[in-house]
Parts: C-alpha cells; sequence; structure tokens
C-alpha cells in the first residue's frame, strides 16, 4: 500500500516508479491490481444495479484507477485528488486529476457533488486520527454509493511503503468509519447510510 498524503515525503517521479512498477518494490502486480479494480467496480455495480457512472478517487497518485475503470466502463467520469505536485503537474489536465488532500475536498468540489464510487486507496492509514476523522467526514459526504476504504490495523500483516503512524486497533477504526456515517459490507467496502435501504438486514446490522 502507498501514500501521497504526507507532507514530508517526496512523491516525485522515483517515488511512483519504485511502488507501483518496479518488481522488488512494487505493492500490487498488474493481475493483482486487475483484480481489485474488477472486484470494486463489479461489487459497487452490484449494489446500485447499474453501471457506475460516477468516481472520486482520493489520494490518487498517477490515476492508475482512472485509468484501469475507463478502460472497463469508457463513459465514467472520474476525478482524481493527490497532493503530488509532480503527479499533478504530469497527469493531471489529461487523467482528471485535482491538486489537494483528503480534508481538502469540501473546498475542491461543488457542494452537492456525489459519486457512485469513492476510492481511498493505499492512504488512509497515513493520516494522524484527526486528519482522518475529518477527511472522513468530507467522503461521507460525497458518498452515494460505494466507499472502498482500504485500511489496515493493529495486528494485520502489510507491506510496502509503510512510514505511517502505527495502526490502532480494529475496534478503533470501525467506529471512526460508522461514526460518519458508513455501513461496512466487508471486504473494506462500505455503504452509505443514506442508500442503506439497498442492503439486507442482516448486512445493516
Amino acid at each position: 500500500m502507498t501514500t501521497r498524503q504526507s507532507s514530508h515525503k517526496q512523491y516525485d517521479a522515483e517515488y511512483f516508479e519504485k511502488w507501483y512498477r518496479s518488481a522488488t518494490h512494487r505493492v500490487r502486480t498488474a493481475a493483482e491490481f486487475s483484480r481489485q479494480v474488477d472486484f470494486v467496480l463489479h461489487l459497487t455495480e452490484w449494489v446500485l444495479q447499474r453501471k457506475v457512472r460516477r468516481v472520486l478517487d482520493v489520494g490518487c497518485g498517477e490515476g492508475q484507477w482512472g485509468v484501469a475503470l475507463k478502460r472497463r466502463r469508457p463513459r465514467v467520469q472520474y476525478t482524481g485528488v493527490d497532493p503530488s505536485d509532480w503527479a499533478i503537474s504530469t497527469h493531471g489536465k489529461k487523467r482528471g486529476l485535482l491538486h489537494g488532500s483528503i480534508t481538502d475536498l469540501d473546498a475542491l468540489l461543488p457542494s452537492r457533488e456525489t459519486y457512485d464510487l469513492v476510492l481511498c486507496v493505499g492512504m488512509l492509514n497515513y493520516l494522524e486520527p484527526a486528519t482522518l476523522r475529518k477527511g472522513l467526514q468530507q467522503v461521507a459526504k460525497r458518498s452515494a454509493g460505494v466507499a472502498y476504504l482500504e485500511l489496515f490495523a493493529k495486528g494485520d500483516e502489510y507491506e510496502g511503503d509503510t512510514d505511517w503512524p502505527r495502526p490502532r486497533p480494529a475496534a478503533w477504526y470501525r467506529t471512526v468509519i460508522q461514526s460518519v456515517g458508513f455501513v461496512p459490507v466487508g471486504m473494506q467496502c462500505y455503504v452509505a447510510q443514506s442508500e442503506s435501504d439497498r442492503l439486507s438486514l442482516l448486512e445493516r446490522g
């Protein structure tokens, strides 16, 4: 897992080459990434009972999710947000990326803008508790379907660029996520409370 949310790191060409493409250091192979995209996309469409139309990717890096999603759904509207100067200057215009962080969503996006799928992949663990809470509150406002919130808790095994605060217990993250209005549906996927009538009573419990 990797992130672009930490201000002291240099998220430049060398960083992305190492963690995304290097056979030695990359977090996922191309095949693993493809399966991840397929899983999240199809779960979201199962919940929505239609094709995904709008996607927000927070901490998007180079926007690789956008590229992968457009291959599968050419008409999807993809917006990425990332604090990396290099990623935005290199890929921003052609891939629909905006410069900012998870706590900038209210300022960056129109107030009523919502998305079928909101992605927070490989970046939430880097946030301090107060920033995580504030950021997830803004993410929740944007979710009108499924949110994929990749988080690792104390006791989990993980690899990659792990220069982030020591993970907290799973119960702590669960409380924070549910407090902003998300209902867990498993495999790091969540449905906004406002959309929970799409779920069975067993899942809502």
